[in-house]
């Protein structure tokens, strides 16, 4: 078989795709490597959220433009794809300032790759003028009606995309823009790909939406169901254990089935990212967030109270174009309501084409940086803390994989944090009860719970 490389960037979404691609090809006689100079194929797939995408896309093809042309050189197919969010913003771009990528495909033309590979190849054998194939549409149909189930046989945690595109335009943001409008997939779809996850051997499923809280479909029985109702139905495939999703709203999480589904579900897990990006209503209406403050910390409340052991996560941005240094200390004021288990942090940089990059009052740089050290500061201590929290207490561990230690096992607790477990036994796909005996900012560690039974003769 030929080889193909990923490389991948951004968000669980790109690595859900970049999954899904790899399958695509998988079938046209291509198996993956890890070797980029080894590859027939290599697809970059770029994320458009961090600061100058654009120049680091183009930075990331030009290193790669050596090992196409060393395939080419040597009589064999060696294809350069540029995929992913630059890619449908860019894409014209792209293949003007780096004639030598020979396919740019957008995230919503995904299904279409093996064709566009198929007349790329055309050109280039035939001699037919330019290889560059360009589809960065957003087509009338859905690209999950065209694409394979997953392959998740060599893994315990799996994302499925159930909810993609948003609505919400906030001022800073390119989502809209290279994702297109929400498109909830249906029950049917999705409750036929978990089976088909859990049948590999999946543990643990995190369904996965740029707006996942936004999700919302007729049910089989021929009603409504939003992600609350999602989840519990999820809830009911035998052999799963786990249940997370990922990246919510907070305009769209009054759910009253979600609501009840942290109470009553035990699958679900109990941990939220909930991105607030800011503590000033002030700068939330700059930012277009349609969100006080105060109805942020009320969704918080009203899941603390149905899951009262609740964890959460989110996302801040410092020095959004005209904040001030009071701005700044309400933000630093509902982190400190909040509590958060764990938090990202980021400083504003301008998106073309999003309305916030034309604004004035541009925060200076050196101003950033200091209002970025002190939310750090202060997060990041709040995550030691709520680490910390758990040393003495017993949880249970879905163990994932071995360490690079000698009796060592790795895992992810309920509340999303890394574990390192202490132990001989084979106990790796298996969620066992563990007992934390040390904590640090990244990772708790502790050992199996004595006299715990991990088969019917083994026992701790």
């Amino acid at each position: 078989m030929k080889k193909l490389y990923v490389k991948t960037y951004g968000c669980q979404m790109n690595v859900y795709d970049s999954d899904r691609m790899a399958q695509l090809l998988r079938p046209h006689g291509y198996e993956m490597t890890d070797a980029p100079d080894d590859a027939n194929i290599a697809i970059i797939n770029t994320c458009h959220i961090r600061e100058k995408a654009t120049e680091k896309t183009f930075s990331e093809v030009g290193r790669f433009k050596k090992y196409r042309a060393k395939k080419r050189k040597a009589g064999e197919e060696g294809l350069l794809v540029v995929a992913g969010c630059v890619a449908q913003a860019e894409g014209a771009e792209i293949m003007r300032r780096a004639p030598y990528v020979d396919v740019v495909v957008g995230p919503q033309a995904y299904h279409r790759l093996p064709e566009m590979i198929a007349q790329a190849k055309r050109s280039i054998e035939t001699f037919t003028g330019n290889p560059q194939v360009i589809d960065t549409d957003f087509p009338v149909e859905s690209k999950f009606d065209h694409m394979p189930l997953p392959d998740s046989r060599s893994s315990l945690s799996s994302f499925l995309s159930i909810q993609e595109g948003c609505d919400k335009f906030c001022a800073f943001c390119v989502v809209p823009y290279t994702r297109g409008a929400e498109y909830s997939r249906s029950a049917a779809e999705i409750l036929k790909e978990a089976e088909h996850l859990v049948n590999q051997g999946v543990k643990e499923i995190t369904l996965l939406g740029q707006n996942v809280s936004a999700y919302k479909v007729q049910s089989p029985q021929g009603g409504t169901w939003g992600i609350g109702a999602l989840c519990t139905e999820i809830a009911n495939i035998e052999g799963l254990e786990r249940i997370r999703y990922t990246t919510s709203h907070p305009r769209d999480m009054m759910d009253p089935d979600l609501i009840e589904a942290h109470r009553s579900c035990p699958k679900l897990m109990p941990f939220l990212h909930l991105p607030v990006q800011s503590g000033s209503d002030r700068i939330l209406e700059a930012m277009n967030r349609k969100h006080t403050a105060k109805r942020y910390e009320e969704v918080i409340e009203v899941f603390r109270e149905a899951r009262p052991d609740m964890g959460f996560s989110s996302d801040f941005i410092v020095g959004f174009p005209g904040e001030t240094e009071e701005d700044f200390e309400a933000t630093l004021e509902l982190i400190r309501k909040i509590n958060y288990a764990q938090a990202y942090s980021f400083k504003y940089s301008p998106r073309p084409g999003t309305p916030a990059a034309t604004l004035d009052l541009q925060v200076p740089t050196n101003i950033q940086d200091i209002r970025l050290e002190r939310i750090q500061d202060l997060l990041f201590q709040q995550q030691r803390d709520f680490n910390n929290s758990f040393v003495g207490k017993t949880i249970p561990v879905l163990v994932e994989k071995l360490g690079n230690q000698k009796n060592q096992c790795l895992g992810k607790s309920p509340h999303q944090q890394s574990v390192q477990i202490e132990s001989s036994h084979d106990i790796v796909g298996k969620i066992i009860n563990i007992n934390i005996t040390d904590a640090g900012l990244k990772v708790l560690m502790g050992r199996p719970e004595s006299g715990l039974y991990v088969s019917d003769k083994t026992k701790i």
